[in-house]
């Protein structure tokens, strides 16, 4: 087993993790990912107590107590690149020894559950409405860097959406990761449920045509319409398909849950975006706090 040099994982002065800035003992066994780091105290306030806060950049982190459970929030900020930091060093702090730079020879899984915001693909998945993701399927590029393996579902599944959607052959190809079957069979009642498309932008990626074209107009459209068995597109994000394609690989149990903030077959916003998200998070913590 050979040992991980300085410039491979950065430690700081204080002995924790370079970009969170958090040290191992500060993290909890469930991790909550935010893109906005305003969020986290909006989930920590519902925690009983506060053990550790943390900020370096736009990685905010609180840890402490609901109940006799410990979590922590932790903000990503936007966008699969940083979901490439956040799981990276979520599992350094978790599996790897900082004293001795060695993969611990027992590995922890994470639970690690995104509470997020998303557009909706589905004219019946209303605003104010809440998704949990099945699975992220990924046009963003961020797991084409890692060696990584579909099964044949995954592949076929794959096949018939680049057919479907004629994702041309200049852009990335996609991937596609499901979420933890031990997480999302508690995400039933009051979510839809579906494939999160993850892309890496919110105007040209997400199909928003402002001041310059986009390559495939009809491509949200396409989304929108593609079936494989009983998958269906059901919303698009910055955040999901990294998080359950590096989770999984990395062994942890990861999900998504969102916000349907946006309607992009009705072309409707949320009146009041911040009561719904207000209304997730609470329904998280219930949930959190007896079966998780």
């Amino acid at each position: 087993m050979s040992r991980i040099a300085e410039s491979e994982l950065i430690i700081n002065e204080r002995g924790a993790v370079y970009h969170l800035d958090l040290r191992p003992e500060e993290i909890a066994g469930t991790v909550i990912t935010v893109g906005d780091p305003d969020r986290v105290k909006e989930v920590s306030k519902h925690f009983d107590t506060i053990e550790v806060k943390r900020q370096h950049r736009e990685f905010v982190s609180h840890t402490g107590l609901v109940g006799k459970k410990r979590l922590t929030v932790l903000s990503s900020g936007i966008g699969p690149d940083n979901i490439d930091i956040v799981i990276n060093e979520l599992d350094a702090l978790a599996n790897i020894d900082f004293n001795t730079r060695l993969i611990k020879p027992k590995l922890t899984s994470l639970n690690i559950i995104r509470i997020g915001t998303s557009g909706s693909l589905q004219a019946d998945i209303p605003v104010d409405s809440f998704v949990a993701s099945t699975h992220g399927l990924g046009l963003d590029n961020l797991l084409n860097f890692y060696r990584h393996e579909q099964n044949e579902q995954e592949k076929q599944l794959l096949h018939s959406f680049v057919t479907h959607t004629q994702h041309h052959t200049h852009m990335s190809y996609p991937y596609i990761s499901s979420a933890a079957g031990s997480l999302l069979k508690n995400f039933v009642d009051g979510f839809h449920q579906g494939i999160t498309v993850t892309v890496p932008g919110f105007y040209g990626p997400q199909g928003r045509i402002l001041r310059l074209g986009v390559s495939n107009p009809n491509l949200n459209a396409r989304l929108t319409d593609f079936r494989f068995g009983q998958h269906r597109i059901t919303n698009f994000e910055m955040e999901t398909s990294a998080i359950y394609g590096l989770g999984k690989m990395l062994g942890h149990n990861c999900l998504a849950i969102n916000a349907i903030v946006a309607n992009r077959i009705q072309q409707q916003f949320s009146k009041d975006s911040k009561a719904t998200i207000e209304k997730l998070i609470q329904t998280f913590i219930r949930i959190f706090d007896a079966s998780i």
